[in-house]
């Protein structure tokens, strides 16, 4: 699992829900890390804020598009209006959940990428 880095407590949340199903959680800085560590390990989503400083989410995930087109995207925001819920859908991300994120709603999200990708109930209840 790849996420972005976060000024918040995101990742250690993310991890909390992750360490007890023995998944491995890696962070990006920026979109150009995000396309690197794709490029060099397996990863089986991403999650990718789109609030984050450091570079624009649906940049982000544009950038993954043009070199992985099928790597799962779920994006982060505090924006949940047309334009954006349009944009993601264009780059095909699998799912927008809105900030402050809803950890069982992200589970749940999870849990049918997995279902769907990976024939993998991993994140059910």
């Amino acid at each position: 699992m790849l996420a972005s880095a976060a000024d918040w407590a995101w990742p250690l949340a993310v991890r909390d829900i992750f360490k007890p199903r023995g998944v491995n959680l890696l962070v990006a800085e920026d979109a150009g890390e995000f396309v690197h560590i794709i490029a060099n390990r397996r990863i089986h989503t991403t999650i990718v804020d789109m609030d984050c400083g450091r570079s624009s989410g649906l940049t982000t995930v544009k950038l993954i598009r043009m070199e992985y087109p099928l790597q799962p995207c779920i994006l982060l925001t505090s924006r949940v209006d047309q334009d954006v819920l349009g944009k993601a859908l264009q780059l095909d991300v699998f799912g927008v959940i809105g900030k402050p994120v809803n950890m069982d709603v992200l589970r749940e999200l999870l849990n049918r990428i997995f279902i769907k990708k990976y024939q993998s109930n991993l994140f059910a209840t």
